[in-house]
């Protein structure tokens, strides 16, 4: 555990500045700010979910890159965006009600906003949650926390 907390404390050193920015800000408005969710935020624009994501919260937001977006096989981000009840699924599949902040990961079934459960992994001094690797952690927003991502997780549809 205090290998994650470790890490969690070096993460908040190497991000501390936006962190603190983004404490005033919620969850949509820090991804906005950030620069790298623009994909992200064009789908929960077009799933119909920023009034659920600048809620109270808190929530924990698995927040794939668009570097991670970039990642999915020709076509696939066109066909999520053409059917907003799938995409919704798929990115409330990256939401985990409560605010869980990287010092309280371990390996566990993460239950989701979509309903079902994710895989989280902590080994090695490396998170991942199903096939996504945890890049950067603890991006506290006033409604919750972000942990940035390397792919886009799926839901079993």
């Amino acid at each position: 555990m205090k290998r994650f907390q470790f890490a969690g404390a070096l993460a908040l050193l190497a991000f501390g500045a936006f962190g603190l920015q983004a404490q005033d800000k919620d969850i949509v408005d820090t991804a906005v700010a950030a620069g790298d969710f623009t994909t992200l935020v064009k789908a929960v624009q077009a799933a119909g979910l920023v009034d659920t994501l600048k809620g109270p919260g808190p929530f924990t937001v698995f927040a794939p890159t668009d570097e991670a977006f970039a990642k999915l096989p020709a076509g696939a981000l066109d066909s999520l965006l053409a059917n907003p009840d799938k995409l919704k699924k798929v990115l409330l599949y990256h939401v985990v009600p409560g605010k869980v902040m990287a010092a309280d990961v371990h390996t566990m079934k993460a239950k989701t906003a979509e309903g079902t459960s994710a895989n989280v992994v902590a080994k090695g001094g490396k998170v991942m949650i199903d096939k996504a690797t945890v890049v950067k952690t603890d991006i506290v927003c006033s409604n919750g926390v972000i942990h940035v991502i390397d792919a886009v997780i799926m839901p079993k549809m």
